[in-house]
């Protein structure tokens, strides 16, 4: 994977750690998606390999609201292979200030699914084979409806 930054703010340990820049995190849409500064202009992030309920959805807000309690103001690096999809939104894994995967954090706290239809990585798999078993998040509903089926309705 492609590690991938610009100016950072001085002292961020994991900054040092990495040897890599970091972007500033201005807006949080919604669970899967941020927006950060990226060489002096706003580029939206989609997270990688994983979908996070419309914030309509049960789950939704909530994972909005831990997406902005771990990032939104923050320096994140990305992991990416300079894939974009339709809407021109960067597709990365987000690496947090305390070295956390964003991405896989939402996953692992039931805040997401695997994207499976874009993702065949076992680790994803596994944290939400994890996650259901346990019924934490959004597992602990009886029924819940993936995004891109809500999305369809």
């Amino acid at each position: 994977m492609l590690l991938t930054g610009c100016s950072s703010s001085p002292g961020n340990a994991y900054n040092s750690r990495l040897q890599d820049p970091a972007y500033k995190v201005t807006r949080v849409k919604d669970g899967d998606t941020i927006v950060l500064m990226m060489d002096g202009s706003e580029q939206t992030v989609r997270l990688a390999h994983i979908d996070c309920p419309e914030k309509r959805q049960p789950f939704g807000n909530r994972a909005k609201q831990f997406v902005s309690d771990r990032c939104f103001g923050k320096y994140v690096i990305l992991l990416q292979h300079q894939q974009y999809d339709r809407n021109r939104r960067l597709i990365a894994e987000v690496i947090l200030e305390d070295g956390g995967n964003l991405n896989k954090e939402l996953v692992t706290n039931g805040l997401a699914w695997h994207f499976k239809k874009y993702s065949d990585d076992p680790e994803y798999a596994a944290l939400e084979a994890a996650a259901r078993q346990q019924h934490r998040g959004l597992w602990a509903d009886a029924a819940p409806i993936a995004p891109w089926e809500w999305r369809r309705r």
